[in-house]
C-alpha cells in the first residue's frame, strides 16, 4: 500500500493554520485522537480540498472522511472526537439525536469563530497557553505518597494512647463492647462492627494493629504494592475506629476511610511499580476523589446556611469560635481579639470559599489550579489558629490531584519530569477488569451524591428556611433518599466509607469545662491536669496538631452534653479511683502519685478568653466561672 493511500484512509481535520488559537485547540485534539486522525492547516492542502472555498475554510475546520464524507464545524469536532482510543462517541450521539443539541452546539461554535481573538485570550487565562488534556501521573504518585504519610501521623498517634482510650484497663475497652454485642446480635454482629478485635480484643491485639498500620503506611510512602497496602490500610483503620468508639467518631477519621478506600482506584497494580512502565491514573480515580474534596467542602459550608444557626446567618460566629473550639492554641486568643469587623469579613470569605470554590474543581485547568490555592490556603488558616487532628493536612493531601503533572514537574528533579514525559499515554482499557472498575467507580459516585443530599436534608431545620428550599429538600428526600436510605446508605454505614460531612453546622457560643476532681479525705480536692485541654488559667494553649490528644477532645464534648457522655465519663473516675497506669498515661499531671484518691468528683465551670488588659496585668489566657458539682464524689465499692 503506498503512502497517498494510507494518507487518504485516515481522516483529516483541516483548519486555518494562520489562527493560533486555532493551533492550540487541535494540538488539545491531536493529542485525544492519538494518530487516529490526521490535522493540517488548509494553506498547504488547497490541492486536495476541491470543492471548499478559502473562505469556507477560513471560517470553520472541516473533516474529510475516507469515502469523501465532508462535516464541517461542530459536528467536525464531534466526529473526529469518535475517533479517540476508547471514545464512546456521547458528543456525536448527542449531536445526531438529542433534540436541540446540534442547533446548539453550532451556534456556540459560530460564536466562537467569530469571536477567535477574545476567546484565545479567554482560553489562555483558564487554560493556560497549552490547552491539551491534562495527565496525573505524577500527581498520583505525590497523592498516594502523601496519604501514606497522613495514615502514618494517625497510626502513630493513635498508637502512644490507644491502650488508654480503649485498651483492657482503658477508658472504654473494646472487649467490654464487643462481649455487649455478641449478647445482642447474632452474626450480624460481624457486619455491624467490622474490627479484627473479633479474633482478639486484648491489649496486644490493639497495639499490633497500630503497628502493622505504622508499617503499612510506610509501604504506600515508598511505593510497594499499592494497591494491596491502601486495603490493608482501610482495614486496619476500619477495624481500630470501630474499636475505638467515640474516640474515633470523628469526622476526619471518616474522612480518611473513604479518601484511603477511593484511592484503590488511583492506585497502579503492579507489585513494584516501575518509571518505566508507570501509565496515567483512570479518569474516574482522578474524578472520585476530587468529588469527595467537593462533598467535604460544599457541606461544610451549606450544613451552617441549612442549620439556621443564627451566629452563621449573622456573621458573627468567630466571635466565639476562637475560644469554644476543642483545643485552642495562643493564636486563638489573639484571633479573638481582634475587631469584630475582621471577624465578620472572615466569615463571609469563609463562605465563598465553602460554597463557591468547591464548583471551581470541575473546572478547566488553571480554574483548578486556583482553587487548589484557595483551599490550601484556607486549611493554613484553620490549622494556625485550631488543632485539629491531621484534617488540614488531609484535606491539603486531597487538593493534590487539582493539580496536573505540567505543573508539578516544575517543582520536582529533573529525574522525575522525565520519568512523565516518558510515561505512555492513557489509551483505552479494555477486559472486564476496566468494566468491574468503571462499574464500581460509577456506583460509589452514585452512593456518594446520596450521601450528600441526605447530610443536606439532615442538617435543614425546616422553621428557619425558605419554603422553596424546604420544598427541595423534601423533594430529595422523598425521591432519592426514600429508597435510597434503607437500601444503600444504612446497609454499608458500618463500613464508614461513604460519608456526609459538615463540620461546626451549629456554633457554641458558651465554653463549658469539666475539672476532674479527686480527695483523699472528702473536703480537700485536687485537679488532675489535662496535657492539652484548658486547666490552669496561666498555662499558655499549645500547639498539638498533627496529634490529636481524643481523650482530651472527648472531655469537649462531654462538657456540652454530660448526660450523653456519662457512660465513658463514670468509667473515666472509676480508672482514677483504680490508679490506672494506662489512663493516668494519657493525662499531664497526676496529684496523686503515691496512691489513687479516695473520692473523684466532676466540676463544672465557664471559662472565656482574657481581655489584653487582664492578660498582661495578671499574665492569665483563661478566666473561669465555677457552675457547680458535676457528679457527688464517687469512690470504689
Amino acid at each position: 500500500m503506498s503512502d497517498t493511500t494510507a494518507h487518504d484512509e485516515i481522516p483529516r481535520l483541516v483548519y486555518d493554520g494562520e489562527c493560533g488559537f486555532c493551533e492550540r485547540w487541535v494540538a488539545r485534539w491531536r493529542s485525544q485522537t492519538q494518530g487516529r486522525v490526521i490535522y493540517e492547516p488548509y494553506q498547504g492542502a488547497r490541492d486536495r480540498l476541491a470543492g471548499l472555498t478559502e473562505d469556507e475554510l477560513r471560517r470553520a475546520v472541516h473533516l474529510i472522511e475516507p469515502g469523501g464524507r465532508v462535516t464541517r464545524g461542530a459536528q467536525a469536532v464531534f466526529r473526529a472526537w469518535s475517533y479517540a482510543p476508547g471514545s464512546r462517541g456521547f458528543p456525536l450521539r448527542a449531536y445526531r439525536y438529542f433534540p436541540g443539541f446540534a442547533a446548539v452546539s453550532e451556534a456556540v461554535y459560530r460564536l466562537v469563530a467569530g469571536n477567535r481573538r477574545g476567546f484565545s485570550v479567554l482560553s489562555g487565562l483558564l487554560w493556560g497557553p497549552d490547552p491539551r488534556p491534562s495527565s496525573y501521573l505524577l500527581a498520583a504518585a505525590v497523592f498516594l505518597r502523601l496519604l501514606g504519610v497522613v495514615y502514618l501521623i494517625a497510626f502513630v498517634s493513635l498508637w502512644t494512647q490507644v491502650h488508654g482510650l480503649i485498651g483492657s484497663r482503658g477508658v472504654l475497652p473494646v472487649a467490654q463492647l464487643l462481649e455487649a454485642a455478641q449478647s445482642r446480635w447474632g452474626l450480624e454482629r460481624y457486619w455491624i462492627l467490622p474490627t479484627l478485635c473479633w479474633f482478639n480484643a486484648g491489649d496486644v491485639s490493639l497495639h499490633l494493629q497500630c503497628g502493622l498500620g505504622v508499617a503499612a503506611s510506610v509501604l504506600l510512602m515508598v511505593n510497594v504494592a499499592p494497591v494491596v497496602v491502601l486495603v490493608v490500610l482501610w482495614f486496619l483503620y476500619l477495624s481500630l475506629t470501630v474499636a475505638g468508639q467515640v474516640f474515633l467518631s470523628f469526622q476526619w477519621d471518616v474522612l480518611l476511610l473513604e479518601a484511603g478506600f477511593l484511592a484503590v482506584f488511583l492506585a497502579p497494580l503492579r507489585l513494584v511499580p516501575r518509571p518505566a512502565t508507570a501509565r496515567p491514573p483512570p479518569g474516574w480515580g482522578v474524578f472520585l476523589q476530587r468529588f469527595l474534596l467537593f462533598k467535604l467542602m460544599f457541606l461544610s459550608g451549606v450544613t451552617k446556611l441549612l442549620s439556621g444557626d443564627p451566629t452563621w446567618r449573622g456573621l458573627t460566629a468567630l466571635d466565639f469560635h476562637y475560644q469554644t473550639q476543642p483545643i485552642p492554641i495562643w493564636t486563638s486568643w489573639y484571633a479573638h481579639a481582634l475587631p469584630a469587623w475582621f471577624g465578620k469579613t472572615s466569615v463571609a470569605g469563609m463562605f465563598v470559599i465553602e460554597l463557591a470554590v468547591p464548583f471551581l474543581i470541575f473546572g478547566p485547568r488553571r480554574v483548578r489550579h486556583l482553587a487548589c490555592v484557595l483551599l490550601v490556603l484556607f486549611q493554613a488558616l484553620i490549622a494556625a489558629t485550631g488543632n485539629y487532628g491531621f484534617f488540614n493536612l488531609l484535606t491539603a493531601v486531597l487538593c493534590v490531584l487539582l493539580l496536573d503533572d505540567r505543573l508539578l514537574r516544575r517543582f520536582l528533579p529533573g529525574r522525575l519530569s522525565a520519568w512523565v514525559d516518558g510515561a505512555p499515554p492513557l489509551g483505552p482499557r479494555h477486559g472486564w477488569r476496566h468494566v468491574v472498575c468503571v462499574t464500581a467507580c460509577a456506583a460509589l459516585l452514585v452512593i456518594s451524591g446520596l450521601a450528600l443530599v441526605r447530610e443536606m436534608v439532615r442538617s435543614a431545620r425546616p422553621d428557619k428556611l425558605h419554603p422553596w428550599v424546604v420544598s427541595a429538600l423534601d423533594t430529595g428526600d422523598s425521591l432519592l433518599l426514600s429508597w435510597a436510605g434503607p437500601l444503600v446508605l444504612d446497609p454499608l454505614a458500618p463500613l464508614r466509607t461513604i460519608n456526609g460531612y459538615g463540620l461546626f453546622r451549629v456554633m457554641t457560643t458558651q465554653r463549658p469545662e469539666i475539672v476532674v476532681e479527686g480527695s483523699r479525705n472528702g473536703w480537700e480536692w485536687r485537679p488532675y491536669g489535662f496535657r492539652w485541654k484548658p486547666g490552669d488559667l496561666k498555662r499558655r494553649p499549645r500547639f498539638v496538631a498533627p496529634h490529636q490528644p481524643r481523650l482530651d477532645w472527648q472531655m469537649w464534648f462531654a462538657a456540652l452534653s454530660p448526660r450523653g457522655s456519662a457512660h465513658w465519663l463514670g468509667s473515666l473516675m472509676q480508672r482514677l479511683l483504680e490508679g490506672s497506669p494506662a489512663v493516668l498515661g494519657l493525662l499531664e499531671e497526676n496529684p496523686f502519685p503515691g496512691q489513687p484518691p479516695r473520692y473523684i468528683r466532676l466540676v463544672y465551670y465557664r471559662y472565656r478568653f482574657t481581655t489584653p488588659a487582664v492578660k498582661r496585668d495578671t499574665g492569665a489566657w483563661w478566666r473561669r466561672y465555677r457552675q457547680g458539682v458535676l457528679t457527688r464524689p464517687v469512690s470504689l465499692p
